[in-house]
């Protein structure tokens, strides 16, 4: 007996000392322990109109071509909105791992647009757990439309003889909070703050606050149904000019160094101020337009 629980001791003593053994084996392989991250959770770094949570690698170039015709309810005269265009084109640029920027042109409002998007949290499994992606963008676009053309639009021609700089300036803030749930399902919210640094009345806010949401259900290898859609909160634009939440939706189709986006959305505007806050097109009177993006990447500089 005494034998015997001298034995139970020492084994006892034995596992007592494997277990202090395997923690400190865990404790030295803390940096061999690899990380699971989420990728591909959206096909590019754009839903269709917005960013996704997704972002270009460091030292990777995006070469983006986005195009809407006008709206289908033209008709044939028109061939349904394919003989007009809009078109935006832009470059974004990984300069770290979790840094972007990006500039763009586009014809609609003629803005000049330029952002920063900054990873602040990455999904992952692994030693460390984080099972959401948590983006920030800024964006700052200003229209070179004539002073005049701005005057008209705006209904204040002969109140105003000049148009200055500081007036046709927009600034955009968006925290994009998403996840990849599954191989075939991906989604995100977009809080978000536009502020127009001119406003034709004092009746109308400078910031609209308003809220995206977006998804993309995988349906084959090669093949996604993307949707997005930015619920502006009440009473912040100009009820007399019958502006509507922007609705976007289509497929992304990829096919090796390129992904072609193809929707319907009922904005023209393809900067974030533009579709969020002028978007007039009404979907049930078909006052939504074909259109495609372009995406290309470039590997300008490969890390060591």
């Amino acid at each position: 007996m005494k034998y015997l629980l001298s034995l139970l001791i020492v084994c006892g003593a034995f596992l007592s000392y494997a277990q202090d053994e395997d923690s400190l084996l865990d404790l030295l392989g803390d940096d061999e322990v690899s990380q699971d991250f989420a990728t591909a959770g959206f096909k590019t770094t754009r839903v269709i109109n917005g960013h996704s949570f997704e972002m270009n690698a460091h030292g990777v170039l995006d070469f983006k071509i986005s195009h809407r015709f006008g709206y289908v309810n033209g008709g044939l005269s028109e061939m349904f909105g394919l003989d007009a265009a809009n078109i935006r084109i832009g470059l974004d640029y990984g300069v770290t791992p979790w840094l972007n920027v990006g500039v763009g042109r586009t014809n609609v409002g003629k803005f000049y647009d330029g952002f920063v998007k900054a990873r602040i949290l990455r999904q992952q499994t692994g030693k460390k757990n984080i099972p959401v992606h948590l983006i920030f963008v800024s964006d700052l676009a200003i229209t070179s439309l004539s002073t005049e053309r701005m005057l008209a639009d705006l209904g204040l021609t002969g109140i105003y003889d000049e148009f200055p700089i500081y007036n046709r300036l927009f600034y955009t803030h968006q925290i994009i909070l998403g996840r990849k749930f599954s191989e075939g399902f991906s989604a995100q919210l977009i809080p978000t703050l536009v502020h127009r640094n001119f406003v034709s009345k004092s009746t109308v806010s400078n910031d609209v606050f308003s809220l995206g949401v977006a998804a993309r259900v995988k349906l084959t290898k090669r093949v996604a149904l993307s949707a997005e859609y930015h619920y502006v909160l009440p009473d912040q634009l100009d009820h007399t000019q019958n502006f509507r939440n922007s609705l976007s939706i289509g497929f992304d189709i990829e096919t090796g160094g390129h992904v072609f986006q193809l929707h319907f959305t009922n904005s023209r505007g393809m900067v974030e101020n533009a579709f969020i806050t002028e978007t007039r097109g009404d979907w049930l009177a078909g006052d939504f337009s074909f259109g495609f993006n372009v995406s290309r990447v470039f590997t300008i500089y490969r890390p060591k």
